[in-house]
């Protein structure tokens, strides 16, 4: 043994107080919050008091509120019952149940009941509406109004949120309009006391739109129609299949006797031959011009042709075009085999989309936080989306405006209902004519346009190529089509490609075009020579963020490279969604209704087996998009995200919460873990972390979905999304050619000669690629802000975190517009 050497006093002393000092130091640091990582921002705390109230979570102390579900039903219908009853929970109210719709509220009794946390588990992931809806003529009298007046007062409710069409919510309207003279006349007869009719003095209504039609003017989207569209386009692809199979022609009818939505939106995500729709009547010659159109794309060597028909399309005159008048001219005129399918109440049926489930989750809220906010004056709204924004709306304008419609169509004033519909629906029906109807003119534009793919493969790539060469095509342009990205616009894998090549390209996932990751920095040389070589006069790059850096390295060689000055557009096309100057990107919506679907399945496998937690691992990046979306989506536990630090502490709780959750009746969990939110704890560390902790209490099971989640056929919203970006792209860089040419060359070197398209909030708008560079986060491949980080704390809420949820950016009411909007003159 070594002997150890005795110190002297004055060194005791000095190694004590070193001791001392590094324990005091150590100390210190126990207390600091965690470092957030190199290139992290810091970690992002809740708001502790949102502007105009204090704490959200007692907002609803002592108040109660009654949802119902009344007319046709609607897949998302769920999703927003969930989200009222567990947000109004939260915030201390007593939520009750209406089954049965209107006709409950009438009936009373155990029709209305109290909801619990625990009773709306499981819904999330159904069709329909759980608790019930009926067509009720009682509510229609003044007599059915005072008994449902009377068990509202009953129960102490003094909030009701609906969700239903314009009639279920016209009826809310006047419910409320007659709440003070419905309680007197209780008063009077002896139906409630003075005093309960004091605590009652008014009713707040707040509705949601749930139907398929999306018929609802003064929201973007209503609850279902997202689904109802998922339902017809897995019909029409499996359709297609049998139709080229025989050289068929297929008339579908969908729903939507006095809107067309369905319709048009089907036709421009399957690329039909024609659409037939009731605000925008065919010209009196229609038959003629459909027989040509047909013959047409048989000519062009297509093996079918696909026709929608709404169920209330109808001529200029008002006479019914049915799907069978449709199918006697076909066959009578030009001999082609021809069927009818009517697709009928299969739309209405069926899981509800992610969209619809989040759409649902994000009013559902929206909805108790209005109705808790108002007062007597506050007149009844409608919580609705206006592009990526939830917006409220005086109930009763947008009611007026839907009627509206109606009437312009009944009266022949068509052009007028189009404008009353929205500027998205006219955009749709824009973009749908230029592809169906209007053919590559005769004389050219002299300018040639090249597209190509770059990175990863999303769905939508192809229908946003197809939309793009056909408008080029449309716009007098010569099209070129680049294979596997910039490394083949260097090594002139470049072709030209016409009108009928990229028929069909809609409905199909992948790239067909090929794309590859690589950037263009090292092949400046063979791209300049090739974009001489082909006579290249402007580039429409598809891609995730690969085609944004590598277009900032193009704009960089234009210093160098003359051939470069040349303009750029950007359409964002990845799963991950994490291209900065755009809300969304094409692919995303399909990634995620893959997710969605298959935590559903992995949710109903624990179901039987009970007491177990799956951990699921998403793509992405460090882009954490998609796991939150698909935790909203799929009813999750917790979606860990490298945007939003955690730490230890954190996997604790998470480890707590579920253990908790074990004891109710609700015995399963599901974890969502982005694939690269830290890169210590990883999906194998957290996986080994619950089963160790979770022992005795709950099972673990892991998930890695891997690349499914590019793969696949593009969801409705990637098809149509991709196309309207495809025809914006062109008319914006048919413009910017213009504008730089000089004196027969294309020169453009300015910052806005190079953009990128995208979706912020409520519109699509053009940015340069220079100012989109000072929001991006390089190293992470993400941008510094990002929108769906608002809705984590939704996230949270919904899966029973004491947490606070910020308000200050409420929705505020608006009020609808009826400005004449002028169509874009380049469109």
């Amino acid at each position: 043994m070594v002997p150890v050497p005795e110190l002297s006093p004055e060194a005791s002393r000095l190694l004590l107080s070193a001791a001392l000092s590094l324990a005091a130091v150590l100390l210190f640091l126990a207390f600091l919050p965690p470092a957030p990582r190199r290139g992290q921002p810091p970690a992002k705390k809740m708001a502790q008091t949102p502007l105009g109230h204090g704490r959200t979570d007692s907002l609803g102390a002592g108040k109660a509120i009654a949802v119902l579900t009344s007319g046709g039903d609607a897949q998302g219908m769920n999703a927003a019952v969930r989200a009222v009853v567990r947000v109004g929970i939260y915030t201390g109210a007593k939520v009750y149940f209406v089954h049965e719709g209107y006709q409950g509220l009438v009936d009373g009794g155990d029709n209305i009941k109290e909801a619990t946390w625990e009773s709306v588990s499981m819904m999330l992931q159904l069709g329909g509406t759980v608790i019930g809806s009926a067509r009720c003529q009682d509510f229609r009298t003044r007599e059915g109004r005072l008994k449902a007046a009377r068990n509202l007062v009953k129960r102490g409710i003094t909030n009701l949120c609906v969700i239903g069409g314009d009639g279920s919510l016209t009826g809310a309207d006047t419910f409320r309009a007659e709440w003070s003279s419905l309680l007197a006349e209780l008063v009077k007869v002896g139906g409630i006391t003075a005093e309960e009719a004091k605590k009652s003095s008014y009713l707040n209504i707040v509705g949601m739109v749930g139907s398929i039609d999306n018929d609802f003017c003064g929201t973007d989207m209503t609850i279902g129609t997202d689904s109802a569209l998922h339902r017809i386009m897995e019909i029409v692809d499996a359709i297609t299949t049998t139709a080229q199979s025989h050289q068929r022609t297929f008339v579908l009818e969908v729903m939507g006797r006095h809107c067309g939505y369905l319709a048009l939106i089907t036709a421009l995500a399957c690329g039909a031959d024609w659409v037939f729709i009731p605000e925008s009547p065919p010209e009196d010659d229609w038959e003629d011009h459909l027989c040509r159109r047909l013959t047409e794309t048989r000519l062009g060597g297509s093996r079918l042709n696909i026709i929608i028909v709404a169920e209330g399309a109808i001529d200029k005159q008002g006479k019914a075009i049915t799907s069978d008048d449709i199918k006697s001219l076909v066959v009578k005129r030009l001999g082609y085999d021809t069927r009818v399918t009517i697709l009928g109440h299969v739309q209405r049926g069926g899981t509800p989309s992610a969209f619809d489930r989040i759409l649902g989750s994000r009013m559902g809220v929206e909805a108790v936080m209005a109705l808790l906010e108002g007062t007597p004056d506050t007149p009844a709204c409608v919580v609705s989306l206006s592009g990526n924004q939830a917006v409220r709306l005086p109930l009763m304008e947008c009611v007026q405006v839907t009627k509206d419609v109606t009437t312009a169509m009944n009266e022949g004033r068509f052009e007028d209902a189009l404008k009353l519909r929205g500027r998205s629906f006219q955009n749709n029906w824009n973009v749908y004519k230029l592809l169906a109807h209007i053919r590559p003119p005769s004389t050219k534009s002299g300018h040639t346009l090249a597209v190509l793919n770059v990175g990863a493969p999303a769905a939508g790539m192809n229908a946003a190529v197809r939309s793009t060469v056909r408008i080029g095509l449309i716009h007098g342009h010569r099209m070129l089509a680049v294979h596997d990205g910039f490394e083949g616009l260097a090594y002139g894998k470049v072709e030209e490609i016409s009108w009928e090549r990229v028929g069909g390209w809609t409905g199909l996932g992948g790239s067909k075009l090929g794309t590859k990751r690589t950037l263009p920095k090292k092949y400046f040389e063979e791209i300049s020579a090739n974009i001489s070589n082909f006579g290249i006069h402007g580039l429409i790059i598809i891609g995730g963020f690969e085609a944004f850096t590598g277009s900032l390295e193009l704009m960089e060689g234009r210093a160098k490279y003359e051939e470069l000055c040349i303009p750029l557009c950007i359409i964002p096309a990845t799963v991950s969604n994490n291209v900065p100057g755009s809300d969304f990107s094409i692919g995303a919506d399909t990634a995620l209704n893959t997710i969605t679907t298959t935590c559903d399945r992995i949710k109903q496998s624990a179901a039987g087996t009970k007491r177990r937690v799956f951990i699921i691992e998403t793509m992405g990046g460090f882009c954490g998009y998609l796991a939150t979306m698909a935790g909203l989506a799929g009813g999750a536990d917790a979606a860990y995200i490298y945007e939003e630090h955690f730490n230890i502490h954190d996997l604790q709780v998470n480890v707590e919460h579920l253990t908790e959750k074990m004891k109710t009746t609700v015995k399963r969990g599901l974890v969502l873990r982005n694939e690269r939110c830290n890169e210590n704890y990883t999906t194998d560390f957290i996986y080994n972390l619950y089963s160790e902790e979770g022992k005795g209490i709950f099972d673990c099971r892991k998930n890695v979905l891997g690349h499914m989640q590019q793969g696949g056929t593009p969801t409705p919203f990637d098809r149509n999304f991709g196309t309207k970006m495809g025809a914006k792209a062109v008319a914006w860089i048919t413009g910017k050619i213009k504008e730089c040419s000089r004196h027969g060359r294309i020169f453009a070197n300015t910052a806005d000669s190079a953009c990128l398209l995208g979706m912020r909030k409520r519109s699509l708008v053009f940015q340069p690629l220079t100012e989109l560079k000072e929001q991006t986060d390089f190293e992470h491949r993400i941008p510094k802000e990002q929108w769906w980080l608002k809705l984590r704390p939704i996230l949270k809420i919904l899966a029973k975190y004491n947490i606070e949820l910020d308000t200050s950016e409420k929705a505020h009411l608006e009020h609808i517009t009826r400005k004449r909007i002028s169509l874009e003159s380049n469109i």
